[in-house]
């Protein structure tokens, strides 16, 4: 997400000229394409015009440390302005009651079953014991696909299929939380293909009655401007507590999520960045600033590493490598967890710089296809044996089963053996130091095969 508007103001900001002071000459050319991709990000013009202004008024005149340059300075301060635009600081959700009810609404097609999903699985892993609530009796295939999403997590979905009173089911959900302990009730609500009277009467009587702790409307990155004029008439008729954006991996331009907070007055809570169920991220309005201007997301990468990686296996594979044991057995479980980590794509916009090294072209889902293909035609004795794979007839045995031309088996055999001795290397390091190492392997590695 964000990599048009990311290489747009790279661009932008590599206009300016080294100089002592910040003048109105020596700035312009960068504002001039600072707002235009801004604009080009589907930026509403109003607010691109003030953001602008704003940064003009806070650069004009300032004298360039010894330490800095003037492209330095000025990202600096376009990033503080993105930061207020998007909301200054992270707003966590309300659940300080047990059990305590969320709300989700919005149009229909905006996302709202998959992300009461994801919320649910993100909240299982902060050690809640939620309860998934399918109150959309409109839509005949809804309830089937809460059900199906949650059921592969292993997620409980309270329904009434034969009940049409929306009520009724929202009622008994809350009992049913009590009786079986679930400490927060997501309660998944019909949408609409516009805001109307009887979508409004209805989301109103679920909120008198239920009175949730947070309501979350969900808005789809992909319809741009519609998304914030969708949310603005929305926030008139029910007071939400938070916005969720959801498909911000499409081919949105990612303005929703830069404008959307100052103009309906609410805060982002969440984002949704891919199809899988662990796609989900909580909104923080300083990271995102930094992806948007190249420089990573560290935090939100160690997160995500920790949430995937545990001490004790990280401590055995490291010991497998000290004693040169580390086979392909043990990277294709590696890899396992670096693909729940998320996409590769988001991954690689969390490290600073690396972006300028790696191009994706295209619907790229998995990542690490061609390496697992290649692992999965080995026999389980080659698996666990890498140094025997040096005869030609298992290599083209493998190439064939894989669809991997030869040269490319080679290749990644190589960089197997190199990163085994890399990873030598570094045995006086933490365990942390060596999954961020791995991770960076495994880039490189997709990269070449």
């Amino acid at each position: 997400m964000f990599e048009h508007l990311q290489n747009k103001l790279s661009e932008a900001l590599h206009i300016l000229k080294g100089e002592n002071i910040i003048t109105e000459t020596n700035i312009a050319s960068s504002l001039k394409e600072i707002g235009r991709a801004l604009v080009d990000a589907d930026v509403n013009y109003k607010i691109v015009k003030n953001f602008i202004q704003k940064v003009k008024e806070k650069s004009i005149g300032k004298k360039v440390l010894n330490s800095l340059n003037p492209k330095q300075l000025i990202t600096k301060i376009v990033y503080d302005e993105l930061v207020s635009l998007m909301g200054e600081k992270n707003r966590e959700i309300n659940l300080s009651k047990s059990p305590s009810i969320v709300l989700i609404c919005g149009l229909q097609g905006s996302g709202k079953t998959s992300f009461s999903s994801k919320l649910a699985f993100f909240l299982r892993k902060k050690n809640k014991f939620p309860l998934l609530v399918a109150a959309d009796i409109h839509r005949p295939a809804a309830i089937n696909q809460l059900e199906l999403i949650a059921e592969k997590v292993n997620i409980p979905v309270f329904s009434l299929k034969e009940s049409k009173n929306v009520i009724e089911i929202v009622e008994k959900s809350i009992f049913y939380a009590y009786k079986n302990n679930k400490n927060v009730i997501i309660i998944d609500t019909a949408g609409r293909l516009a805001i109307n009277e009887i979508m409004m009467e209805e989301i109103k009587k679920i909120y008198q009655y239920s009175k949730p702790d947070e309501v979350l409307f969900v808005v789809d990155a992909m319809t741009g401007q519609d998304a914030i004029n969708t949310a603005q008439s929305f926030s008139k008729i029910l007071n939400f507590d938070g916005i969720v954006i959801t498909k911000l991996d499409g081919d949105s331009r990612g303005g929703v999520a830069i404008t959307i907070s100052s103009i309906v007055s609410r805060p982002i809570k969440f984002i949704s960045n891919g199809e899988k169920i662990e796609d989900l991220e909580v909104f923080h309005p300083d990271r995102i600033a930094n992806r948007i201007l190249g420089m990573g997301d560290i935090v939100s990468l160690v997160e995500k590493v920790q949430e995937q990686f545990d001490e004790k296996r990280t401590k055995k594979i490291y010991h497998k490598i000290s004693k040169n044991r580390f086979n392909f057995n043990d990277l294709l479980e590696q890899i396992q967890k670096i693909k729940k980590i998320g996409n590769i794509k988001n991954i690689i916009s969390m490290i600073p710089g690396i972006d300028r090294y790696f191009s994706f072209y295209g619907n790229q889902k998995d990542s690490f296809k061609k390496i697992e293909a290649i692992i999965h035609s080995m026999t389980p004795y080659e698996r666990n044996n890498p140094k025997i794979l040096t005869d030609i007839k298992r290599k083209k045995r493998i190439s064939k089963g894989s669809g991997i031309t030869l040269s490319h088996i080679d290749l990644f055999l190589k960089q197997f053996h190199d990163m085994n001795k890399m990873m030598k290397k570094i045995h006086a390091h933490s365990g942390k130091k060596i999954v961020k190492d791995f991770i960076y392997q495994m880039i490189n590695k997709e990269k070449n095969v």
